[in-house]
């Protein structure tokens, strides 16, 4: 039966099974600036690899979001691993998204870069962080992300988990139009953050387990809905958008989830959101590609296995 391997292979194939997901992320496009002036520059910064396989997929939901912006008229959409490498690309940006973690790793927490950024949002970028990227020590910089985003998550007060959520009042808004209500089972979510006291416009708000409630501040309030997506209007007239799910990359077949996304990020960029909202399609087997390589190195395979003999 030395044919065995090749039988059970074609076997396999001949049978429509599913094939093992991508971790090839060559053929996405990095760093390429807008070709011709009067585009909409987006610089997407995409976290490093994170978390177990299909949560924290933040290059490929990136990849994603690029794809999706590419199909809006005018908007030139620029894919980044962390920070550019040639910082031009960021000369002009409509608006900065960062998709990745926080807790201080953030790409752009050290002086030279926090003084670029600074530049493009005090000049009137937009910004937009997802997921855990609003994430900062308190302290200065936590203060700099509150300004120009209308909320920051310091664990002081700030709560976190994985747990099912149902976003059933739709508020009407620029960033929601074309949003349903819409269920995310299991996914990540942060909430009980420190809000700006004027110019934040709660998006998304659900109810959250109490038993989630981790902090002495966010025990003060068993049964309240949580603030889990809103926009950001700064005293300069800069906008902010931000949504704390999209940790399970799933997540992404969520065309509500899709379109709130992406209307956050072009009304973050002063740029105009179609009356319908911004409405894509999602072929499922994308969801299998531009994944991080989480597979667990040859060594530390052995290891694992040689530690569960004993």
């Amino acid at each position: 039966m030395k044919h065995l391997p090749l039988l059970l292979a074609l076997t396999a194939l001949a049978s429509g099974a599913v094939a093992a997901p991508s971790y090839d992320q060559s053929r996405v496009p990095l760093e390429v600036d807008a070709p011709r002036p009067g585009l909409a520059k987006i610089v997407l910064l995409a976290g490093g690899p994170s978390s177990k396989a299909m949560a924290h997929e933040y290059f490929a939901g990136s990849a994603l979001l690029l794809d999706w912006l590419k199909q809006q008229p005018g908007v030139w959409p620029v894919l980044v691993r962390d920070w550019p490498k040639n910082e031009r690309v960021l000369e002009g940006a409509k608006c900065v998204v960062y998709y990745g973690d926080g807790g201080g790793k953030q790409p752009f927490a050290s002086p030279e870069r926090w003084a670029k950024l600074s530049q493009l949002l005090d000049g009137g970028a937009g910004f937009v962080l997802l997921h855990q990227a609003m994430d900062f020590p308190a302290g200065p910089d936590g203060a700099k992300i509150k300004g120009w985003l209308g909320g920051v998550f310091h664990s002081d007060i700030g709560s976190r988990g994985h747990w099912d959520m149902e976003f059933t009042n739709i508020p009407t808004h620029e960033v929601t139009r074309g949003v349903k209500p819409f269920a995310a089972p299991a996914d990540g979510w942060l909430y009980n953050l420190h809000f700006a006291d004027q110019g934040v416009v709660p998006l998304l708000v659900g109810a959250v387990p109490d038993k989630s409630r981790s902090t002495a501040d966010a025990k003060k309030y068993p049964g309240r809905e949580e603030v889990i997506a809103w926009a950001y209007t700064r005293p300069d007239g800069g906008r902010g958008f931000s949504f704390t799910g999209a940790d399970l990359h799933k997540s992404w077949a969520y065309p509500s989830q899709r379109t709130l996304v992406l209307n956050g990020i072009l009304w973050s960029a002063r740029l105009p959101v179609p009356a319908d909202g911004v409405q894509v399609s999602l072929d499922p087997a994308a969801l299998e590609l531009n994944l991080d390589d989480k597979r667990p190195s040859e060594a530390a395979a052995a290891a694992a296995a040689k530690k569960k003999k004993k």
